[in-house]
């Protein structure tokens, strides 16, 4: 079913079975895995085993665990995809037979683990939880490995961003290239204002990755954002660090912009070199009285 903003709403057909439920109903397999349950009575067990849906019994501590953990199922099964929206908060609670409080716990997990995403006025969907996955995973192995996490970082770009720069030469559309322009002219004017030059770069090096027109490589740049934005605003704070990275920036983009992939490659090539060598001076100290904006 199809709604007004074009997702496709999931509808729920059933409460969460409870202990004390003596009656069979039917199931949706979405929010329920085919697990054999314990009949609170024999006329449960007699329907069930007379051709309904086996499912487990929903405990009452905990619920909000339980219905992530069939959620989730759903998922990974593909019954729920990218894209799908959940019923609203009263609805889920209503069908699966618990409080509010339960289901607004399990959408909560849900969220923490990447799988779903809220949206004001819009309502809860479901996520491409992969990248968020490896995104906490990389995040998690390179605070574990400090100070070593900078260099594996550096190495990893290395291998990707030449060989992306050069397929984007070859592969990329002009709303990509509009995209890097105008990152350019962002990072230009942002001055001492840490956040707009780096969001700015970001925005540059995902479009490449993005006019490469491989979705795994994108997925790959993806998940490790939040990496690149730490070592970003430590290289802000290197003086004539900024100044350095835009000039590689522009030799980059001109050389995708004359699709010229060995070109791009070797200017990606010498652009990280500068980001290591950048990465690993002293970031200036500030001064009495003076902050960064």
């Amino acid at each position: 079913m199809i709604d007004s903003s074009g997702h496709t709403t999931i509808p729920v057909y059933q409460k969460m079975l409870s202990p004390r439920l003596t009656r069979s109903v039917s199931v949706d397999l979405r929010y329920s895995s085919p697990t054999i349950v314990r009949a609170c009575s024999s006329r449960l067990a007699s329907d069930l085993a007379g051709g309904c849906a086996v499912y487990k019994l929903v405990r009452t501590s905990r619920l909000y665990e339980q219905i992530v953990q069939q959620i989730e199922e759903s998922i990974v099964k593909g019954d729920l995809k990218a894209g799908d929206q959940l019923p609203a908060e009263r609805e889920l609670a209503q069908r699966f037979g618990v409080s509010r409080t339960a289901v607004r716990e399990a959408v909560k997990a849900l969220r923490e683990k990447g799988l779903v995403e809220a949206y004001s006025g819009r309502g809860t969907f479901v996520t491409d939880g992969t990248t968020q996955a490896v995104r906490q995973s990389l995040d998690l192995m390179v605070k574990i490995g400090q100070p070593e996490g900078s260099t594996h970082l550096a190495e990893v770009r290395a291998i990707l961003e030449p060989e992306i720069a050069a397929l984007a030469a070859v592969r990329i559309q002009e709303a990509e290239l509009a995209t890097m322009r105008e990152a350019v002219v962002v990072m230009d004017r942002a001055g001492q204002d840490p956040q707009a030059f780096i969001e700015a770069d970001l925005d540059f090096h995902l479009a490449l990755a993005e006019g490469a027109n491989n979705p795994l490589i994108l997925s790959l740049l993806d998940s490790i954002v939040g990496l690149l934005r730490e070592q970003r605003l430590r290289i802000f704070r290197v003086p004539g660090g900024p100044e350095r990275g835009q000039v590689h920036h522009k030799r980059i983009l001109e050389a995708v912009e004359h699709h010229d992939a060995e070109k791009a490659r070797e200017t990606m090539r010498a652009h990280l070199c500068q980001v290591r060598d950048d990465g690993q001076a002293q970031p200036a100290k500030r001064l009495p009285g003076t902050r960064h904006n």
